[in-house]
């Protein structure tokens, strides 16, 4: 299908999904896509006229009544809205980093990662202030293979049941008793005006998130990568710190189907990672850590991004199948 320009040339049309919290965290850039193509971000008028929000509805969101990975997985909360990017109906796409695929459609790219948000996982629960205290056998309600797993390292008493829905869904299904606790990224809690909620938030350096948690992707089609809107949005540390922990998740062949946590950092001015990948009952958990001092690099996101294939390859090498649903 031939792309389609927009109808103002100086025009940048956002594709989202329509959850709240994707609405939140679209807004968010949608401003500051406006300001940098001269709009006032403070008038809501100016903002929509330069950077239209178009609002679609992914498989992911459709169909919440079972795991994504038994229906193929993290690419149904993209698919969608790719397609409408390489159509040429919108001119960017905002998405959670962590429901990005490791590969991308021919023809798109993450153009822009933004400032990250905090990266760790919140224990939210009626009673209990972290993991540990909860009951013997409490039911523990998520969707994520990997905090399923990694929760039944901590606690193999634990009764993982899936929990999908947006926030507002889940934080009324653990009020109503469907669970004991629950496990949400912080970030999105932060960004809806939720943060309150949270009992306790949990180490990412012992428990490290899904690789890029609490950052933003900015999907773009290739020929647009560096338009100066696009430029403006970047933030260097976070892009090197996601594209070590996508390392990662590319050497692993992450999907659904795989436990991977990964968690960057910069500690004196050297970039630290921490890759592990489990089975995912939780029995067995594999752990690689890394360095790689990016500023002798004549290729800095490069060369985080190979830090983290080699620890992912090194993981992949002792686990075998073990990390495989």
């Amino acid at each position: 299908m031939p792309s389609q320009p927009p109808a103002n040339p100086g025009q940048v049309r956002i594709g989202a999904r329509g959850s709240k919290l994707s609405l939140a965290q679209a807004g968010h850039m949608q401003r500051r896509i406006a300001a940098a193509l001269g709009a006032d971000p403070s008038n809501p008028a100016d903002v929509e006229r330069v950077a239209p929000l178009i609002v679609i509805t992914t498989t992911g969101d459709r169909i919440q009544d079972r795991r994504l990975l038994e229906i193929g997985g993290k690419g149904l909360f993209t698919k969608e809205i790719e397609e409408a990017l390489i159509e040429g109906r919108i001119d960017c796409a905002i998405h959670s980093m962590k429901d990005m695929p490791a590969l991308l459609p021919d023809g798109l790219c993450i153009a822009a990662v933004p400032e990250r948000e905090d990266p760790r996982d919140a224990f939210l629960s009626r009673g209990a202030e972290q993991l540990e205290d909860l009951p013997l056998g409490a039911k523990l309600g998520t969707a994520s293979l990997r905090r399923q797993a990694q929760s039944l390292h901590r606690r193999p008493d634990l009764d993982v049941q899936m929990l999908r829905g947006n926030v507002d869904t889940r934080l009324a299904k653990l009020a109503a008793g469907e669970a004991d606790a629950i496990l949400l990224a912080y970030a999105g809690l932060r960004r809806l005006g939720l943060g309150h909620e949270v009992k306790s938030l949990i180490d990412p350096k012992a428990v490290p998130p899904a690789p890029g948690q609490g950052a933003l992707a900015i999907e773009t089609r290739e020929a647009d990568r560096d338009l100066p809107w696009v430029v403006s949005l970047r933030c260097e540390p976070t892009t090197l710190c996601v594209a070590a922990e996508r390392g990662a998740l590319t050497a692993l062949e992450g999907s659904c189907k795989t436990p991977i946590g990964a968690h960057a950092w910069f500690e004196n001015g050297s970039m630290q990672l921490i890759v592990e990948a489990l089975s995912p009952d939780g029995k067995q958990r594999f752990r690689k850590e890394g360095s790689a001092e990016l500023s002798q690099a004549s290729d800095p996101r490069a060369a985080a991004h190979d830090l983290g294939v080699s620890l992912g390859v090194a993981i992949k090498a002792e686990a075998g199948d073990a990390i495989v649903l």
